[in-house]
């Protein structure tokens, strides 16, 4: 028997119970809740008091259902379907760690009913997934939110993985932080590089020894192309990845198959024209060095037309790896 609690804590032993062990396929009789009751909080009832305790939590809007094979709690917080979604989002995200992901995984499942707790998977896989191996993430992320709150700056060493696969310090910054951002399942930072007064996008997991020091953030709106603040729109369309320069207008030629594809990256906010029955003239707002990386990735679709620089880059780039290929295999045999 756990340690004894008082009566007056009844009530919310019940509701609790109800919640972690009951539903339309696990309805709980009066003497299952008694023993339960007793089993785990040490609390000790007569049978009629249960009946009691369940019609005031009834009275006080929980949905209860009462049914000869006993009652039941039939409207959570979060249906099922609900927790399975945030489920699988944690699961996604690369920038929480293996035990924190389990951890929050255990807690939104605690919401759940009993058969979707006797189901979930997730948990026993959680390690298997491409995560971060940053155990700091959360307190890094605290930080932040009290420096962007206290309008203050930050310094943070960042890491890179090298060749021995392990992160590496390869600079330390100071910035103004404004913002966290989660796109493509990472978490970034938007900052002012106070050195180079340059919005950079930094990774999250990336940030290690982070601290707030006592400099006077600098306001957004006085950062050259930020005078009309954060367009946050932005974030998911004109930046396909996080690169700092500044969007600008760019049009491609596209296959028709690859439109979809152009939709899922920059948003129905793009302009299609129809060129002919196989190919479209699509004109969006865009980073040029993100632009660039997400052309080679659908080289085979896709034509950069403007503008004539960044068209100039690509080419350059597809040359260099056409030679590559046709060279063969680089490494020298020893």
């Amino acid at each position: 028997m756990a340690e004894l609690e008082p009566k007056r804590l009844a009530l919310l032993r019940i509701l609790e119970i109800l919640q972690k062990n009951s539903d339309e396929k696990h309805p709980l009789k009066q003497d299952e809740i008694l023993r339960i009751l007793e089993r785990d909080y040490g609390i000790v009832l007569e049978r009629k008091a249960v009946g009691r305790i369940v019609a005031v939590l009834k009275d006080a809007g929980y949905e209860i259902e009462s049914t000869a094979s006993g009652c039941y709690l039939s409207e959570r917080a979060f249906l099922d379907s609900e927790i399975h979604l945030l489920i699988d989002g944690i699961l996604a995200s690369k920038h929480v760690n293996p035990r924190h992901s389990k951890e929050l995984i255990d807690k939104l499942a605690a919401l759940a009913s009993p058969s979707f707790r006797k189901n979930v998977k997730h948990v026993y896989t959680v390690n298997d997934w491409d995560k971060t191996e940053d155990p700091a993430l959360f307190y890094t992320i605290e930080i932040i939110d009290e420096a962007i709150e206290r309008k203050k700056q930050i310094e943070y060493d960042y890491v890179k993985y090298g060749a021995d696969k392990k992160t590496h310090v390869t600079s330390r910054q100071r910035g103004t932080p404004y913002l966290l951002i989660l796109h493509n399942q990472r978490y970034y930072l938007m900052s002012l590089n106070e050195k180079f007064k340059t919005v950079f996008y930094d990774r999250v997991d990336h940030i290690r020894n982070v601290r707030m020091i006592d400099e006077p953030a600098t306001p957004i709106r006085t950062v050259p192309g930020y005078e009309n603040g954060i367009d946050y729109k932005r974030f998911s369309t004109a930046l396909p990845y996080m690169f700092s320069d500044q969007p600008e207008h760019v049009e491609f030629l596209a296959e028709t198959w690859v439109i979809d594809q152009v939709i899922d990256w920059f948003g129905k906010g793009i302009t299609v024209t129809p060129v002919d029955e196989n190919r479209c003239r699509v004109r969006v707002e865009s980073s040029p060095s993100a632009m660039k990386y997400w052309a080679l990735q659908y080289a085979g679709a896709v034509e950069i037309t403007s503008p004539e620089k960044l068209r100039e880059e690509i080419g350059k780039t597809l040359s260099e790896a056409a030679e590559k290929y046709k060279s063969g295999v680089s490494e020298k045999k020893e």
